[in-house]
């Protein structure tokens, strides 16, 4: 079977069970999240805590907790690696850095994981699952806690709160996330991942020379950061490491782990407000997108240009040969269109053109299916913007879901969809205008500019990958990269629940013989379309700077 054929149908049964998911998956999380009843666990952790479960919160108090929540994380995950060489199953390691264990406590609390650093050699046992594991279940539990809340504001009528933000941070840990993660970790570790608390150690090689090398829990910690959409990795190759992601089908299964929640999202979005058929227009546009990414990357990286790629057929630079180019393309596409971050190839590698299709996946704002939890709610947000731009083209005050989208609705989707442009292009002109900035760069030229673009983008969506030939651990990336998390992440949060608020008081409008159906291929269509509109006119000239100006030179 030809690389091509064989990529198409990894690609295809990854889609299949997708869909298979969607319906019981959307229907589970529409239950855990709807439901009265508190499971004895969770009302110990109430109790634990001080916290009234059955007290709800309006908008404002939802995001102070939120925010709270956030930065304690961010202080107790800081304070842990700074002490890591006092405390139990630190390997030896040392403390690490100031400024590194600033970024990578914002990293990690903002679901973003970059890693500027080598796990294997920074982080001891505790660090990497007390610290860094715990961040990766609760960070994807906030983003579904936001989503939820949002779907709240539009199915409820003339309220004044959207739920427990505590209440719906347990329940996405504990009856989503974690016997999901669990199950997950079993098949990897079947798959051939290590799973372990053990010393140091070292191996014959084939040549009769030794190799140290540190074990690590590596499963779980696989489990949950492809599941929760966080990235990172125990080893500094990340997921490309045998002990992270074995084989093939582990790297299936992976794929598969680090979409199946954002893509079933919608489905609870569908239940909660009353009609199947807004999930089914939402996620259409969600596998539209992915499904275009997934062509296009493909075919860049099958067709790739030079001499010796074209001997071969492809371009195996920085791939895995037991995954081939097919499959790797398959994840960089998902890992860069969810806010993963998780790599099994070396995206610096990719074409041009290959590697500009990633980047241009995060620009998208990571909403087909984006991160759990802030792809459903960048996608309503886009949905937000088509109805309001559909409304002024005949005339009508916009709706949506019954919901009439005003000057106060606008306002908020439109600074929701600013945020990020002004970090990435801001961020990566500071680091281009600096000698410390531009000194990160491997390269120079137009891929020199596509790895500083790339990492601004990936920080301010909260993806974490990079175009790994960027050396980014210096006192400026690590501020710089780090501020752009934080501010990437709350600020459209805090947005988010704004617009929640202020939906959530009306009273729904009635439908009429003028109202915008929104459960319909066109509208499906009109929201695509808005979303590739907005950005590339947002980004078109950062991105002819850097990988189109590679491509076509």
């Amino acid at each position: 079977m030809g690389s091509a054929a064989a990529g198409a149908l990894f690609a295809g049964s990854l889609i299949v069970a997708l869909a298979l998911a969607y319906r019981p998956l959307g229907d589970y999380m529409h239950r855990v999240y709807t439901s009265p009843r508190h499971t004895r666990v969770e009302r110990a952790i109430y109790r634990l805590a001080g916290i009234s479960p059955d007290a709800e919160q309006r908008w404002g108090a939802y995001a102070r907790a939120v925010l709270a929540f956030s930065a304690l994380s961010i202080l107790f995950l800081y304070g842990l690696q700074r002490l890591q060489d006092r405390l139990p199953l630190s390997l030896g390691m040392r403390p690490v850095e100031p400024a590194l264990a600033w970024n990578t406590a914002v990293s990690f609390v903002t679901n973003t994981n970059w890693q500027a650093y080598s796990g294997e050699s920074t982080m001891g046992h505790l660090v990497q699952t007390g610290g860094l594991a715990v961040q990766n279940f609760v960070s994807a539990a906030v983003g579904m806690a936001v989503a939820i809340a949002l779907v709240r504001g539009f199915a409820r009528r003339k309220a004044e709160t959207l739920g427990n933000f505590w209440v719906d941070l347990v329940r996405g840990t504990l009856r989503v996330l974690l016997p999901i993660a669990f199950a997950a970790a079993i098949l990897l570790v079947a798959g051939g991942a290590i799973q372990t608390f053990a010393e140091h150690g070292t191996w014959t090689t084939l040549t009769g020379g030794e190799q140290a090398f540190t074990p690590a829990a590596a499963a779980s910690q696989e489990a949950i950061k492809d599941l929760g959409t966080n990235g990172g990795g125990v080893f500094n190759v990340n997921s490309a490491h045998p002990f992270e992601n074995p084989t093939a089908w582990t790297n299936w299964i992976e794929i598969f782990l680090l979409t199946v929640i954002a893509f079933a999202l919608p489905r609870t979005f569908g239940r909660m407000v009353g009609d199947d058929r807004q999930g089914y227009a939402i996620v259409a546009v969600m596998a539209t997108i992915f499904t275009a990414s997934l062509v296009l990357t493909n075919w860049a990286e099958l067709s790739a240009g030079g001499t010796v790629p074209q001997a071969i057929g492809a371009a195996m630079e920085g791939r895995e040969t037991r995954f081939g180019v097919s499959n790797s393309a398959v994840f960089a596409s998902a890992t860069t269109l969810t806010s993963t971050g998780a790599v099994d190839s070396f995206h610096d590698s990719y074409t041009a053109l290959g590697g500009g299709m990633l980047i241009f996946n995060m620009l998208l704002g990571e909403v087909a299916p984006g991160g759990v939890g802030a792809g459903l709610y960048g996608m309503l947000v886009l949905a937000v913007i088509t109805v309001f731009a559909a409304g002024l083209m005949v005339g009508r005050t916009p709706e949506y879901l019954g919901k009439r989208v005003g000057p106060r609705e606008i306002k908020l989707a439109s600074l929701y969809f600013l945020v990020t442009p002004v970090l990435v292009l801001t961020g990566t002109a500071l680091a281009m205008a600096t000698e410390t900035g531009r000194g990160a760069m491997l390269n120079g030229g137009p891929h020199g500019f596509s790895e500083i673009l790339y990492a601004y983008a990936s920080a301010s969506n909260n993806n974490g990958s990079a175009f790994a030939g960027v050396s980014v651990n210096t006192p400026f990336h690590n501020t710089t990269l780090g501020l752009c998390m934080a501010l990437g992440r709350f600020l459209p949060i805090v947005l988010v629940l704004a617009l929640a608020g202020s939906l959530v008081r009306q009273a729904p409008a009635p439908v009429t013989a003028g109202t915008l159906p929104t459960h319909r291929p066109q509208f499906a269509a009109m929201v695509a379309g808005v979303t590739l509109v907005l950005v590339a006119l947002t980004y078109l000239p950062a991105l002819a700077l850097g990988p189109l100006a590679e491509g076509i030179r």
